[in-house]
């Protein structure tokens, strides 16, 4: 199955691109991690239209085809508001308003958008290995694998593709690079560079301290604010999701449904695409169900 691209328009009036897949009924919208693209989703995608759904991918705002805005605004609440304008036209072509799956970045803009900015905007969510608190020390791996060569960029692909087989080295370093290939853009000089907006990195390195509880303290509030039906999905060697967290959480969202993969760290999707896209699955058949009764 291959997805129809699809534009629509940001907070700012900034264009973000998508895919859709299928043309089902209930709408699922998949919101990629920071650093990623829309392609991230494929393989799941394609599952979950399988089952009857209209799925849209789309990428981030500095991220993929999505414009780089020129404000440098890459604070999660920029993302949040994104999605409220993204959800409200697919809630104008489709009559419904959609299922948010949300990974890390993704799911962080779609607690503060449900949980703060506006309420309704979505049907359901599913969380992809992220809760308002995380482990600091993991945030800061990521973000220092991130910002390693956000600059010097890589030679090659298959340099590129070494950089991210050190650091996951339990994961299959894949041998073909066509996917991994939708996350570079070659510049002008030869080099390849993440495809994705250099301030986006830099906006998040700064937030440190005071700013990083406020944060903390605000998604805290957009959690405890959700009322739409949520399933946590953590994978079991997560870097940034404890036990201590999924508790937290649940006691945040009591309603929340969780999912624990085994097998899979904090890019659950990529690790266990499989287990996960049933995870998934499981949750939009339990949907129906109670929409149905």
């Amino acid at each position: 199955m291959t997805g129809v691209r699809q534009e629509f328009v940001g907070a700012e009036g900034n264009r973000i691109v998508g895919d859709r897949y299928g043309a089902g009924s209930r709408p699922v919208l998949l919101l990629h991690g920071g650093g990623q693209t829309r392609h991230s989703w494929d393989s799941a995608a394609e599952r979950i239209a399988a089952l009857g759904h209209v799925v849209y991918c789309i990428d981030q705002r500095g991220h993929g085809e999505s414009d780089w805005v020129s404000s440098g605004n890459y604070a999660f609440v920029d993302y949040a508001r994104d999605l409220v304008a993204v959800s409200n036209k697919i809630h104008d072509r489709t009559g419904e308003r959609p299922v948010v799956v949300g990974a890390s970045l993704g799911g962080l803009a779609s607690m503060l958008a449900e949980g703060q900015l506006a309420s309704g905007s979505m049907a359901a969510l599913v969380l992809v290995d992220v809760t308002p608190r995380m482990d600091m020390g993991g945030v800061a791996k990521i973000l220092g694998f991130m910002g390693a060569r956000v600059e010097e960029g890589f030679a090659s692909v298959e340099e590129a593709a070494d950089a991210i087989a050190a650091y996951l080295p339990n994961r299959k370093r894949p041998s073909d690079l066509s996917g991994l290939s939708k996350n570079l853009r070659q510049h002008e000089d030869g080099r390849y560079r993440w495809h994705w907006d250099p301030r986006f990195i830099a906006a998040k390195e700064k937030v440190g301290g005071a700013q990083a509880a406020m944060v903390e303290a605000e998604m805290v509030a957009a959690a405890k604010a959700l009322t739409i039906p949520v399933l946590l999905v953590r994978g079991r060697n997560s870097e940034l999701v404890s036990e201590e967290h999924v508790a937290e959480f649940k006691s945040l969202v009591p309603h929340s449904d969780f999912v624990d993969i085994h097998g899979a760290g904090h890019m659950v999707a990529g690790d266990r695409n499989d287990v996960f896209a049933g995870a998934v699955e499981t949750f939009l058949e339990k949907l129906n169900v109670e929409t149905e009764a």
